[in-house]
């Protein structure tokens, strides 16, 4: 079995290393080749977009070459920089401060450990259950009521997405399954690729073919056809990946379905919140192409 989950996992990074350097190529003849204002600031958003696949790459190989510490260690970086990013966009109070200090150095650390630890019963009700009652107590006791159960909803909401359903991404490599030794490593991958897939090709058919909007107000560059377009042929993608997972192919077909919706719910979500903070242009949070950190919104909600 270790022989043979070996050999799937050098074909599956260098299937992925093999498409970055394709799409590398195809990203630099095009940036030389285009002329105008509109199609030069196209491919410099795919170009950006291809280089944070890089960034995540190897950032994810050190990860695996660590198991399950650095693949723990480095979704509890995510979870702190997207709960940093949530609550920089959202409004609180001086009353808020030690809440949110709880919140970011002692609730996400233990959260993660519980993960590390495989300690399931108590990670999976830890934030929902008691961290849910515990934080707006603590606000309270600050004294400060005005627009108590808004900000209230604002932490916990922040908590739900930014930590708690990122953490279940490296919980993947905790699995056990019948005749899937150590395969978690390859689910945790199977829902990176099968998310990010989604993401990049709903951008790209969305540029290629996008005339109708879904939701302009929140979210102007996505359109029903690169959101239908996008959606297909990554749900496609997960499918060609069935071999990797312990599902058959139409199981496989199924989960990258739904990873891809829950996906496009992240996105427009995060659409949402910037535009309730007032960020008009979301390349410009956290470094172009919706910012490194912003690549992780799919994560959040399909974990």
């Amino acid at each position: 079995m270790r022989a043979a989950f070996d050999r799937e996992l050098m074909w599956l990074v260098g299937g992925v290393l093999g498409v970055l350097v394709v799409a590398s190529i195809i990203g630099a003849v095009l940036a030389r080749r285009v002329t105008s204002d509109t199609e030069r600031a196209t491919v410099a958003n795919l170009n950006a977009r291809i280089r944070a696949w890089w960034g995540m790459c190897a950032i994810f190989a050190l990860a695996l070459l660590t198991r399950g510490i650095g693949s723990v260690l480095l979704f509890s970086l995510i979870s702190f920089f997207a709960l940093r990013e949530f609550i920089t966009l959202t409004p609180t109070r001086h009353a808020d401060h030690r809440t949110l200090l709880w919140i970011f150095f002692l609730v996400t650390p233990i959260q993660y450990w519980l993960v590390w630890r495989d300690w399931y019963g108590l990670f999976a009700i830890f934030i929902p259950v008691f961290v849910f009652l515990l934080a707006p107590a603590r606000t309270a006791l600050a004294g400060d009521t005005e627009r108590f159960l808004e900000r209230t909803a604002t932490i916990q909401w922040a908590l739900m997405i930014c930590v708690y359903c990122v953490s279940y991404a490296p919980a993947l490599l905790t699995l056990e399954l019948p005749d899937y030794e150590d395969g978690g490593v390859k689910l945790l991958l199977f829902l990176v690729i099968v998310a990010q897939s989604s993401d990049v090709l709903q951008y790209t058919f969305g540029k290629l073919f996008g005339r109708r909007r879904i939701a302009p107000r929140v979210s102007p560059n996505k359109t029903w056809e690169g959101f239908l377009g996008g959606i297909m042929s990554a749900t496609l993608v997960g499918t060609a990946l069935w071999w990797i997972t312990p599902f058959a192919p139409w199981q496989a077909a199924v989960m990258s379905l739904v990873i891809t919706l829950m996906g496009f719910g992240g996105g427009v979500t995060r659409g949402a919140l910037w535009g309730a903070g007032g960020v008009q242009d979301c390349g410009r949070v956290g470094g172009g192409a919706g910012g490194g950190r912003g690549r992780f919104e799919w994560l959040c909600v399909a974990g």
